[in-house]
């Protein structure tokens, strides 16, 4: 089942040489975890941005399961799908348990029902609930608010979700382990994910499909293996090539980074 399709979307903002987006088609399943590698400027959270409606584009159309988002209120559509950036944005007033809370709270739902899924995503993301879910963002290091973050995103139970950078601003030590929790997290739900990036390791290592992007278009989208042994042009070539042990991860048929 096709879970996002944007069908020739453009989007420009005043003051670029070139698009945001030009012309962008593409199709993804459901159940992907689909990684948007590219540098500062290339139309990847762009990309993400349109399929919530933060971003309206120029012209094109987006669906999400088949209905066309331009008929759906705005604030709902983003009630419906999870959304992760970098610069968390938690409510620094607010307990862990009520950052969480937030959207079912919009929903109206029940404080039991409320209370036991906090506790489950809180065990979801590694925290204990007993010890983190009344502390305060100020009590928590990054990696704990990234993954609160991660939580709350998730608690409405999501079909899609997207995610900016999440894992930019964290060392290299606390970005590997949310990096494969969240990995086991995506495996165990069948969800489908985009994930902007613009570290090459990372979307290799997390993306089942990647899709590559300069100056607004997508040059490539396939998978890390066809990427590495096909690569579609001298850009994705290149840009390959700057990562030597990403490739020789994948032609030697090893399972990835």
């Amino acid at each position: 089942m096709t879970a996002v399709e944007l069908k020739n979307v453009n989007k420009q903002f005043p003051g670029m040489s070139y698009k945001a987006l030009d012309n962008v088609s593409v199709t993804i399943e459901e159940g992907e975890f689909i990684t948007i590698l590219g540098s500062s400027g290339c139309g990847k959270t762009t990309l993400i941005k349109t399929i919530n409606r933060l971003y309206e584009p120029d012209s094109g159309d987006i669906f999400l399961y088949g209905k066309n988002i331009r008929d759906t209120n705005p604030v709902e559509l983003r009630r419906s799908i999870g959304y992760v950036i970098q610069q968390i944005g938690l409510f620094p007033h607010m307990t862990v348990r009520d950052n969480i809370a937030t959207i079912p709270k919009l929903l109206k739902w029940d404080k039991a029902k409320t209370d036991e899924q906090v506790d489950r995503l809180l065990s979801l993301v590694q925290l204990d609930p007993a010890e983190f879910r009344n502390r305060y963002p100020s009590q928590l290091s990054g990696g704990q608010q990234q993954r609160i973050g991660l939580a709350r995103a998730l608690i409405a139970d999501p079909k899609v979700m997207l995610l900016d950078e999440p894992f930019g601003a964290i060392d290299a030590i606390n970005r590997e382990k949310l990096q494969n929790e969240l990995k086991k997290i995506h495996a165990e739900s069948h969800k489908t994910y985009l994930f902007v990036t613009h570290d090459i390791r990372e979307a290799f290592k997390l993306g089942t499909k990647i899709i590559i992007m300069n100056q607004g278009k997508i040059l490539q989208y396939a998978t890390a293996q066809e990427i590495i042994c096909k690569p579609a042009d001298r850009f994705v070539k290149e840009l390959i090539q700057t990562t030597t042990d990403v490739s020789k991860d994948y032609v030697s048929g090893g399972e990835g980074i």
